[in-house]
């Protein structure tokens, strides 16, 4: 059995949705967990903060350092990364989770909304995984996982939504570009994004269109990445998986337990066939 037992895990967004699950799923291992997102305060609209993550993540094994960090802020990240490395002696795993959406049309995307999405999902991706690198150096097994999708220049993919999908594919080109500047120093960087929309609190954000009864959980994402993270690094990089995939890879034939409603009609997510 693979496992990420005393690997350090910096996960930006960790405190709630995809990224907990990933986080907790790497608990179970007895993994070290950087909760890296910037909710300090319950918000009834949308549960989860760093401090209810990290008791989460230490309840199922592993050890949290919750972090207010918000991924705009170059130099919070910075000190972050050196305070989680300081903690656990490195950091192994970067896992950029943190992410805005706005699926709106031209007309209708505030610049102020544009340029959140660009901060969070472009501009905060590279920077969580710029402070992390020098750890990630030193590190055995190096990971660098990007949640975005397979790039794309399909139009359909960005009619509608041009400036959240700008982001979302700027997201991935930056696992491009890392495959291959890391390559000789072993430093693996993969995609992974979902074949179904995922029943995150996130969904209802939304505006509820989405029902739940539709959609997988969040922990095959975590299994996916938890997969991914476990392979070797120098062998697994410059991929831009799908969660379903992976799991297939891994000998996983039965995914109807991820299902929210098992009898349900699964939608497939954006940028996927």
């Amino acid at each position: 059995m693979r496992s990420l037992k005393g690997k350090t895990l910096f996960i930006s967004g960790a405190s709630r949705g995809i990224g907990k699950a990933i986080a907790l799923r790497a608990a179970r291992d007895g993994a070290n967990v950087v909760v890296a997102a910037k909710t300090v305060e319950a918000n009834p609209k949308l549960p989860g903060t760093i401090h209810s993550a990290a008791a989460e993540i230490e309840a199922a094994g592993g050890r949290a350092l919750p972090l207010v960090v918000d991924v705009r802020d170059e130099a919070g990240i910075a000190e972050a990364a050196a305070l989680a490395a300081r903690t656990f002696g490195g950091i192994d795993i970067v896992v950029n989770n943190a992410s805005a959406i706005s699926l709106t049309d031209t007309p209708s995307t505030a610049m102020k909304r544009f340029d959140l999405m660009m901060s969070v999902n472009v501009r905060g991706t590279f920077a969580v995984t710029q402070a992390c690198l020098p750890h990630l150096r030193r590190a055995a097994n190096p990971h660098i996982l990007v949640l975005s999708p397979p790039p794309s220049l399909d139009a359909r993919w960005y009619a509608g939504h041009t400036a959240y999908t700008i982001t979302k594919m700027g997201m991935s080109l930056c696992v491009l570009g890392w495959a291959a500047e890391f390559r000789e120093a072993g430093i693996a960087a993969n995609a992974l994004w979902p074949r179904t929309v995922i029943d995150t609190a996130a969904l209802a954000m939304l505006g509820g269109f989405i029902k739940p009864g539709h959609c997988r959980t969040p922990e095959i994402m975590a299994d996916a990445a938890h997969a991914i993270l476990t392979r070797p690094a120098r062998e697994c990089s410059g991929n831009f998986f799908m969660d379903d995939e992976v799991l297939r890879q891994e000998g996983v034939t039965d995914l109807s337990g991820y299902a929210v409603d098992p009898a349900g009609q699964l939608l497939p997510d954006l940028f996927v066939e």
